[in-house]
């Protein structure tokens, strides 16, 4: 649990980070809740539900991952490509609600870092189904 700690730290360093962009927007605009119609807000809203919404399966999924004592560098190499594919994605998003190389490339990541996590899951339970 001591790989997933520092990714959780960084994490939620990502979610304050999105979190103070979206309160500093609304402060601008003057807009306390939604998004009145103001597209940077509603993307800045957006980056930080996205980030939030993966991170939490993606932090649960290595957690467990971790405590099945898999390899570290396995653990580690998780844990980063599901923070990149996050930034990726928040940084994509918030220049442009069209397709960009940042959401693209962001969610490939992240799902595919999701999937492997689970998929790992699945086959470390059925290999102790054996044992």
């Amino acid at each position: 649990m001591h790989i997933t700690g520092i990714y959780a730290a960084l994490a939620a360093a990502l979610i304050i980070i999105l979190s103070a962009r979206v309160i500093a927007r609304r402060r601008s605009v003057r807009i306390g809740i939604g998004d009145g119609g103001d597209k940077e807000l509603a993307l800045c809203v957006r980056a930080h539900g996205n980030a939030i919404e993966y991170l939490s399966i993606g932090l649960i999924l290595l957690l467990l991952v971790e405590m099945n004592q898999t390899q570290p560098l396995l653990v580690h190499s998780f844990g980063i490509a599901l923070l990149v594919g996050r930034v990726m994605h928040a940084v994509g998003l918030s220049r442009s609600s069209g397709p960009s190389f940042g959401r693209v490339g962001g969610m490939i990541l992240t799902l595919t870092v999701l999937g492997c996590m689970a998929a790992l899951l699945i086959w470390q339970f059925v290999l102790r189904l054996t044992v």
